[in-house]
């Protein structure tokens, strides 16, 4: 309840600044609408071309696309501070006044930033992902919508915690924003059937960075093709083993070993 209050505070002022500053937060937006629309330019050119790509239809490919944003764009609304805690934060000396307040210092960083922008994400996954859905003819039952609602959590749960163990090794090195740069733009590759890539980047983003997980797995259980049993449960099972490395060993492990730094 302290927490949720202490939320509630932190959006409260969030949104005043950003209603301070719209101008910003629109073309924010729109930048995003201009990536996403990129994206799917090239999609459409690579179809254009040829009718399936390694087995898989123009709007297969859709369906995964669009399912892959909403996982990430869920993650970037609430956790880009973490992108602050990597580049910024600890060798300015900021970081310390999370540690000086009587709340989980994780929670502070988090809850104290909220970007809007993600939205942009989000509503886009969402708009590809529904699209895709009804030209595929697929018709979920109330089950296959809760799994679908599960393994999008899970996925969120992903990225945030690789985005965590990335960013946590600044409070070892000062700065890690650029191994966390590199690190996230492997999810790159969770936007397309994995089966197109080479066995190396298959196996780096199934069991080393699990971004296979966030939506070529379940999106290919969706869609009817060949998957492992329990995929969505693995999908879970994953989200919770890197969660568990990010914050109880590599977040914690990075507390004790912070020392403040002001240069």
């Amino acid at each position: 309840m302290k927490h949720f209050k202490i939320y509630k505070i932190f959006m409260k002022q969030y949104l005043k600044t950003l209603m301070e500053y719209r101008t910003d937060f629109l073309i924010g937006m729109l930048s995003f609408f201009v990536l996403q629309a990129s994206n799917l330019i090239f999609i459409s050119l690579v179809f254009s071309r040829i009718p399936h790509l390694n087995g898989w239809t123009y709007h297969e490919v859709l369906f995964i696309y669009g399912l892959s944003q909403i996982p990430r764009g869920i993650d970037h609304l609430f956790t880009d501070n973490l992108w602050l805690l990597a580049g910024s934060y600890v060798k300015s000396g900021q970081f310390d006044k999370y540690l000086l307040r009587p709340i989980n210092p994780l929670f502070h960083l988090i809850a104290e930033r909220f970007q809007p922008d993600a939205f942009g994400e989000i509503i886009i996954g969402v708009s590809i992902f529904t699209y895709a859905y009804g030209q595929l003819g697929l018709s979920f039952t109330v089950i296959q919508w809760g799994l679908l609602i599960i393994a999008i959590l899970a996925g969120v749960v992903i990225y945030t915690s690789i985005k965590l163990i990335c960013a946590s090794a600044a409070l070892w090195t000062k700065k890690s924003q650029q191994f966390l740069f590199i690190v996230y733009q492997l999810s790159d590759f969770s936007s397309y059937p994995l089966s197109i890539f080479s066995t190396f980047i298959k196996a780096i983003l199934t069991f080393v960075i699990p971004f296979g997980f966030v939506a070529f797995i379940p999106a290919s259980y969706f869609i009817g093709k060949p998957v492992y049993p329990l995929t969505i449960l693995w999908g879970v099972v994953v989200a919770a083993a890197f969660w568990t490395v990010g914050y109880q060993i590599v977040w914690k492990s990075g507390l004790r070993a912070y020392e403040s730094t002001g240069s």
